[in-house]
């Protein structure tokens, strides 16, 4: 059985399909967190971000994993366990950026469904149910105001001991909104049998919740 959850940036996706996850004792795969891996790669190597076979060359010669451990999902690339430098705003930034470029998503959606096809997983990210598993038996179309998106963000970033700027966040958010939505290849769109949960005024425990009652 395969859960598709999909949304915009900050929407509590990766959050939310964890503790979905584990109470179905499924398996998570964080596509978001492939593709901030890839972004932390290109910044790492002094990639030009803009130079599209040069970001596809570092993909296609490169292994990326996700472990589940005892403090939750790590991310390996070549071996290497960068969990703790995805994350950053520079990172998220970069992530979208790379997530536009065909190349990049033909291999990242191979990796995908190799994932999908190994058993019962939980996967979430911004073209999940309409391309990357269309069958999947759910669909979850998660997404919440730009401003509580932003707020959440401000609050993820102040608890890590940075010191982000609010109305930046807003305008980075809603600029990554554009840039998924433009993009060529697999739009961040809600497929047409996702179900829309709107979670602005919505706590994570309800939010999970509700996706448990429709997956169960």
């Amino acid at each position: 059985m395969n859960i598709a959850i999909d949304g915009p940036a900050g929407a509590g996706k990766s959050t939310v399909a964890q503790r979905v996850a584990a109470s179905l004792q499924f398996v998570y795969v964080d596509t978001g967190a492939m593709y901030r891996a890839l972004a932390w790669a290109v910044i790492h190597n002094s990639v030009d971000v803009l130079d599209q076979k040069a970001v596809s060359a570092l993909l296609q010669n490169a292994q990326i994993e996700l472990k589940r451990m005892q403090d939750g999902q790590h991310v390996f690339w070549n071996g290497e366990d960068i969990t703790h430098h995805i994350r950053t705003q520079e990172v998220s930034n970069y992530a979208s950026v790379v997530a536009s470029y065909p190349d990049v998503r033909n291999r990242m959606l191979t990796l995908q469904r190799e994932m999908a096809h190994q058993g019962n997983v939980v996967m979430d990210g911004r073209d999940i149910g309409t391309h990357v598993l269309p069958d999947a038996r759910v669909k979850i179309f998660l997404t919440a105001s730009i401003e509580e998106r932003a707020r959440r963000r401000y609050g993820d970033l102040i608890a890590k001991g940075e010191t982000p700027d609010l109305e930046l966040l807003q305008k980075e958010i809603a600029e990554r909104d554009q840039r998924d939505k433009e993009r060529k290849s697999a739009p961040l769109r809600k497929a047409e049998d996702a179900v829309l949960l709107d979670t602005t005024s919505m706590s994570l425990d309800e939010v999970v919740i509700n996706i448990l009652a429709l997956c169960r």
